[in-house]
């Protein structure tokens, strides 16, 4: 088995060729075997490209995954597991011949032209900082959506098997509707979260780079690992056991993501999480140092840097 440092990028462009070939064979003939070896080309270089991925962030010297090199491969990533989702559920459309396009479009541009010169820390920081919030915002939205959509579900089953009028004006979408939210919420919300958790972990990788480190034992980072594996663990359960996607099944699986969800929020509002106390503890130092400085008629640091970057540019005109 070939080590992570001999894959390279023709490993996975190469297979992404290969898997839209075979979407673009559609065109010309049926085959009953042509969808399992497309979507086992497009995986296998999918693994490949995750494999190539994680040598470069867990090897360079610089900040991880931060260049325009890697965003470009990133991006690609990103499109390839959207690809292999609505191949998976919806066989017969022909996403692919529009997607794998794109994602050897991609990739070609990182390998040709990108530059591999990674951003400066700080930037790292924000930047992967804000992919972390957004993921994980997206990801809290699908799962609170997923929550209504199965408690709408089992109050609408309800009625209709104890044959109860609707009350009023106040009507449920039909259960057709809702199973179908509830199974697409199961694996949107895994994706997202997981995309919220692994920018998390660079996010930790280009901290303790700045000697900003923090425990993997933090209680946000071991509570949203256990949502995670919910979340994995359904995902795999639907797809392996089929009526997990239908009826009341799925419905108490978007509840108890939900319920997973909830206690998330908990560690982070009540528990003892080093998440943002840098931050605030920063804020407040500062707030602290301006008060004292002005109520003693002392000027604080930032205030001599502007008195001074002032009286040189005065003294320039």
């Amino acid at each position: 088995m070939p080590s992570l440092a001999n894959i390279s990028v023709t490993c996975f462009a190469a297979s992404y060729l290969v898997a839209w070939l075979l979407e673009l064979s559609r065109l010309f003939f049926r085959s009953g075997v042509r969808g399992a070896v497309m979507i086992g080309f497009a995986a296998a270089g999918w693994l490949a490209q995750t494999m190539y991925l994680a040598h470069r962030a867990a090897n360079g010297p610089q900040p991880p995954l931060s260049s325009n090199y890697d965003w470009c491969l990133l991006t690609a990533w990103v499109l390839v597991v959207a690809y292999l989702y609505l191949t998976y559920f919806f066989p017969r459309s022909a996403i692919g011949l529009l997607v794998l396009p794109l994602v050897l479009g991609l990739v070609f541009a990182a390998a040709l032209w990108a530059s591999q010169e990674p951003i400066a820390s700080r930037s790292a920081t924000r930047l992967w900082s804000a992919i972390h919030g957004v993921f994980l915002l997206l990801g809290s939205v699908a799962v609170m959506v997923g929550f209504v959509a199965g408690v709408m579900y089992l109050l609408q089953s309800y009625r209709l098997k104890r044959k109860l009028p609707p009350a009023g004006r106040f009507r449920f979408p039909s259960l057709e509707w809702l199973e179908n939210v509830n199974a697409r919420v199961i694996f949107v919300s895994t994706l997202l979260v997981g995309g919220g958790f692994l920018s998390g972990i660079v996010l930790k990788t280009v901290r303790d780079r700045q000697l900003e480190s923090m425990p993997w034992t933090d209680p946000l980072i071991w509570s949203s690992a256990l949502m995670l594996a919910w979340l994995l663990a359904a995902s795999i359960f639907s797809v392996i056991y089929r009526p997990a996607r239908q009826g009341q099944k799925v419905a108490y699986l978007t509840v108890a993501s939900f319920v997973f969800l909830a206690f998330v929020l908990g560690v982070l509002l009540l528990g003892d999480s080093e998440h943002g106390k840098t931050r605030k503890a920063a804020s407040w130092g500062q707030s602290f140092d301006r008060l004292t400085h002005q109520e003693s008629g002392i000027p604080n640091r930032h205030d001599s840097e502007r008195s001074i970057r002032f009286g040189f540019a005065r003294s320039a005109l």
